[in-house]
């Protein structure tokens, strides 16, 4: 059975309560209408996954400035060691190309996305 911490549930929910801008365009710009399950700040393990496709083992983040601090970067490393162990893939997005070039984003998921491959090429 898979090991959550307890705190994380109540974090990973006012996660989604109060997603950043561009975690709110990705999501209802995108993310929910894909013809696979997105989860949103997905808990794996002792972490939360800002959107996680599981039928393909995918974790999307967008990284805000933070994430290029020292601090955030050597976070960022175990938690992508630790999805890595699980047989789970990391994307990362700069909050600035969610802004600016969403739909390259938005295509560079798609490419990553088996299924949704699939059911594109069959419409």
């Amino acid at each position: 059975m898979e090991y959550y911490a307890p705190r994380l549930r109540q974090y990973a929910r006012e996660l989604r309560k109060n997603m950043t801008k561009e975690e709110r365009k990705l999501w209802f710009g995108f993310l929910r209408t894909l013809p696979v399950t997105v989860k949103r700040q997905a808990r794996i393990g002792c972490y939360i996954a800002d959107f996680y496709i599981p039928s393909c083992r995918l974790a999307i983040e967008l990284d805000g400035s933070q994430h290029y601090e020292e601090a955030g970067l050597e976070y960022d490393q175990r938690r992508e060691k630790a999805f890595a162990e699980k047989g789970i893939a990391v994307v990362r997005y700069p909050n600035n190309a969610v802004a600016q070039n969403f739909s390259g984003v938005c295509e560079d998921i798609l490419r990553r996305i088996p299924a949704a491959k699939k059911t594109e090429t069959e419409n």
